[in-house]
């Protein structure tokens, strides 16, 4: 009689699970140089997927439909960068006439917070000339990583598209490739996986970029309606902003803000800036992308701000642009692995049975930790009225009966 192998606890097998992704996060922090560029570059391959399909439909070849559906990709991003260069310049040959309007609401500050606090104008300028030179101590730092921010970025913008073309040219290959390296698997589970995949980071860029160019849309109308100079500018800017998930409006909205203290008599025109751009973020998160993008992407909140901020921890800016595609692909990936697919429920957004007022009892239930019982008795009162003729005085009959309820 031949022994059958024991099979291992699942404490074991999640606890494998665990470990190996630790050490593959490890991997990815000390590679990051090469793996930012990749990262990027499978989103946007990705994404430009359904261009390169169309030139290959026209008979192009695969070869030349992936460089020109790069060289797409390469315009939209050139012209964007145009733009904001552009209106950045226009916007800086006001300089000197916003510069003397930043220190006129400067000095009506001062005035004030010695009016209401008592507090000296030396004793401000004070203040801010310490803070001025500990910015100078620190100044040689930023400098530095300044420069290598920039050899980064010039080197990303060698790799990007040229990793981005191959990622179209071989996808056939790279397909193939799961294949073999998943042998043991179902193929049709395989291919189902990769397919997955690609619809969930395909309808999240898909619904970002249409998200934000509704909300560049409303940025820009209601600056123009507070009469804000430069309103397709900023309104632009903020939604590109959006790449930062949750703050990135909110973080727009300071320059239009700034602007606007600056131009205008009075600063209710910042605070009205301030108080659109949030009105435009509630409707952005409640209204407009909960309908675009629809549940394909269902991340609940709090494992995407996690994810965000530990993205934020290891790659800095790229990681935070990086975490929720990653974190969609990650659950895709654990629902489709018996050992991790209770952390790919985690992930997921809860069902509406989890948000009733009574999903505990039910949840204990489901689980069988509280067991209904098979038989329920019901109290059946019977209340009967009736009048004594001489006397003229009701009288009141009141009988029980047990009633078996066998549905469960």
């Amino acid at each position: 009689m031949e022994n059958s192998p024991s099979k291992r606890p699942y404490s074991f097998e999640l606890a494998s699970s665990l470990l190996a992704t630790v050490l593959i996060i490890a991997l990815m922090y000390f590679t990051q140089s090469v793996l930012l560029p990749l990262l990027f570059s499978i989103l946007i391959s990705i994404s430009l997927f359904p261009l390169a399909r169309f030139f290959d439909r026209l008979h192009l070849g695969k070869a030349f439909s992936s460089i020109m559906a790069v060289i797409v990709a390469i315009a939209i991003i050139s012209g964007l960068m145009w733009f904001i260069v552009h209106e950045s310049i226009i916007i800086g040959k006001d300089a000197s006439s916003i510069t003397d309007k930043v220190l006129s609401v400067l000095e009506r500050g001062q005035a004030w917070i010695e009016d209401q606090f008592g507090i000296q104008r030396t004793e401000v300028m004070e203040q801010l000339r310490d803070q001025g030179n500990k910015a100078l101590e620190n100044a040689g730092g930023v400098i530095t990583a300044t420069f290598g921010s920039i050899g980064n970025m010039i080197a990303s913008a060698i790799l990007v598209p040229l990793f981005s073309f191959f990622l179209l040219y071989y996808r056939d290959f790279f397909r193939e490739f799961f294949f073999k390296a998943f042998r043991n698997s179902p193929q049709h589970k395989v291919n189902e996986v990769l397919n997955k995949i690609y619809e969930v980071v395909q309808s999240y860029l898909v619904g970002l970029i249409t998200v934000m160019g509704i909300v560049a849309v409303l940025n820009t109308v209601g600056l123009m309606l507070m009469g804000i100079e430069y309103a397709w500018f900023f309104g632009s800017l903020a939604s590109l902003l959006m790449l930062l998930p949750y703050i990135g409006i909110a973080i727009g909205s300071i320059l239009p803000a700034l602007f606007a203290l600056a131009t205008k008599d009075s600063a209710w025109y910042a605070v009205g800036v301030v108080a659109w751009f949030q009105v435009v973020q509630f409707l952005e998160g409640n209204i407009i992308t909960p309908n675009i993008v629809g549940s394909k992407v269902s991340i609940n909140p709090l494992m995407a701000m996690i994810g965000i901020l530990l993205g934020g921890m290891l790659f800095g800016l790229a990681g935070l642009i990086l975490a929720l595609p990653f974190i969609a692909t990650l659950k895709v990936i654990f629902d489709a692995s018996p050992g991790m697919s209770a952390i790919g429920f985690l992930i997921g957004e809860p069902e509406k049975e989890h948000l009733k007022r009574n999903s505990t009892q039910e949840l204990l239930m489901k689980w069988g930790i509280v067991r209904t019982p098979k038989n329920k008795k019901k109290i059946k009162v019977e209340v009967k009225v009736t009048t004594d003729p001489p006397k003229g005085e009701p009288t009141t009959e009141v009988s029980y009966k047990e009633v078996n309820d066998k549905s469960s």
